[in-house]
């Protein structure tokens, strides 16, 4: 996890994706080391170390609100909830690759359970950044922007 978020990009970038493979197969680990995780996503300026960050806020919103785990609950604090938005955030408004943007758009919907303020700027970035992204990011877009409008 330190080499993933204090050294220099290869490396890290590997590092990264090694973490976000191992987590997809147990999230126990990710979810021993959510602190040092969550309060490091700001050190991140790689996109080859974004992406696999993405995917795993991703995977932690879907385990938190969708799976409703509670192993995931226990560990993730509102705090912990906090860091993750304003780094989705920073990911989707930045100049990023499209599975970063796409990760983070899923990651604040669901966010936007429990912070009430998340979805309307949700929809806001989304429909302003639409007609400029790549198809990819479009068809993520329409379905967020589906279920904001249920």
């Amino acid at each position: 996890m330190e080499i993933a978020f204090y050294s220099d990009r290869e490396i890290g970038s590997k590092a990264s994706w090694i973490i976000e493979f191992v987590s997809k197969s147990d999230l126990s680990f990710l979810l021993n080391n959510i602190d040092f995780f969550v309060k490091n996503l700001y050190r991140l300026k790689a996109d080859s170390s974004i992406r696999p960050m993405a995917k795993l806020c991703e995977i932690l919103t879907l385990s938190y609100f969708l799976k409703r785990e509670e192993k995931t609950k226990e560990a993730l604090l509102d705090e912990h909830l906090e860091i993750m938005t304003t780094a989705c955030f920073d990911w989707l408004v930045g100049n990023y690759k499209v599975a970063s943007k796409v990760y983070s758009m899923t990651s604040l919907y669901y966010l936007g359970e429990k912070i009430p303020w998340i979805r309307p700027e949700l929809k806001l970035v989304v429909e302003h950044d639409y007609s400029t992204g790549s198809a990819g990011y479009q068809a993520k877009a329409r379905k967020i922007l589906g279920h904001l409008k249920e």
